[in-house]
């Protein structure tokens, strides 16, 4: 190992002892599971992503309230998604019938909700919806039902994110899929280019759990398998990877690059660490807070998978395999 190898190393270790030292820590919220208001008579089932709009409406994906890891399968008169106002109360649902394993969601500049379907099945699945934040079908991305590697298809779907000038960001590729890959669109859906293969090489990706963009147009890909952050510009180069922000299973920016990012797996997949949601800026990457999940160290996947954050700092948590969205509420 040279100087510099040496040097990045020792670097790198030590931030990782900073995050167990965060990680150590008394975070600074409450958890709080009675905001969102549900219609009399339903309670959650798996809740897979949540996104803040900027008028501080709250969207969530859900795959059907479904309880049985079989996702909108059989619920087909169940609406996945739901917009709640600020103080919790349901204003709209919609896309009944449309999904079979719903998966990852974005709130793009123009109020519009993005959403991934991960699965599947009898002609419908392994596809990306982008819709007004009213629920108007406004694209589709994939073949629906139709798995694959090509231009046009997708092979489990698991987040979307979209830049400025309205480029479309997919990460194609959850567990057990062939694909570990992002796909580039221009805003009206052509193909531009992909990169991305499956392995746990310095330059693979397995299972890119979560996509997010930050200030500077980077875009953040959560290497889930591999528990690391790979950042890259919007043509695919490779501009750093980190590890001090856990397994990463969801991961949300603000506008001014706040950065947090959920962690529902360690403990059995990544010895060491616990599940909960660190919070750093993406400009430094350096962890300040921590989260720690209920369940942190069982020995099952427990915690939030997807994240977002309010302009108050209230962090919110789509929660799948606990059944529920937990909104944790920052102390003043």
């Amino acid at each position: 190992m040279n100087a510099r190898a040496a040097r990045v190393a020792a670097a790198a270790l030590a931030i990782v002892a900073s995050v167990h030292s965060v990680d150590a820590q008394r975070h600074r919220y409450r958890r709080d599971v009675t905001w969102a208001h549900l219609p009399a008579g339903t309670t959650w089932g798996e809740v897979t992503a949540v996104e803040v709009a900027a008028d501080g409406n709250v969207f969530v994906l859900s795959r059907c309230f479904a309880k049985d890891n079989n996702g909108c399968i059989g619920h087909d008169d169940v609406p996945p998604i739901l917009k709640f106002d600020p103080s919790g109360k349901l204003l709209k649902s919609w896309g009944q019938g449309m999904f079979v394993f719903p998966h990852g969601a974005y709130v793009d500049r123009d109020g519009n909700f993005w959403a991934t379907d991960a699965r599947g099945v009898a002609g419908k699945g392994h596809q990306v919806f982008k819709f007004s934040g009213d629920g108007k079908l406004l694209l589709t991305l994939g073949k629906a039902g139709i798995s694959g590697s090509g231009h046009d298809t997708f092979n489990q779907p698991t987040d979307v994110v979209t830049a400025p000038n309205g480029d479309i960001f997919v990460a194609d590729g959850h567990r057990g899929s062939p694909n570990s890959r992002i796909v580039k669109f221009a805003k009206d859906g052509t193909y531009i280019n992909e990169w991305g293969k499956k392995g746990s090489g310095a330059d693979d990706i397995s299972e890119p759990h979560t996509i997010a963009m930050d200030s500077q147009g980077r875009l953040f890909v959560g290497d889930r398998e591999n528990n690391r952050i790979k950042i890259y510009d919007q043509d695919g180069k490779l501009l750093d990877t980190w590890k001090q922000f856990g397994r990463p299973s969801g991961i949300s920016i603000t506008k001014d690059d706040a950065m947090y990012v959920t962690d529902s797996e360690s403990g059995p997949d990544n010895p060491g660490w616990r599940k909960g949601f660190r919070i750093g800026n993406a400009r430094d990457g350096v962890p300040t807070d921590f989260i720690e999940d209920i369940e942190s160290t069982t020995p099952d996947h427990s915690g939030a998978e997807g994240v977002g954050v309010d302009a108050q700092g209230n962090v919110y948590g789509a929660v799948v395999r606990r059944h529920g969205l937990d909104r944790w509420v920052r102390d003043k």
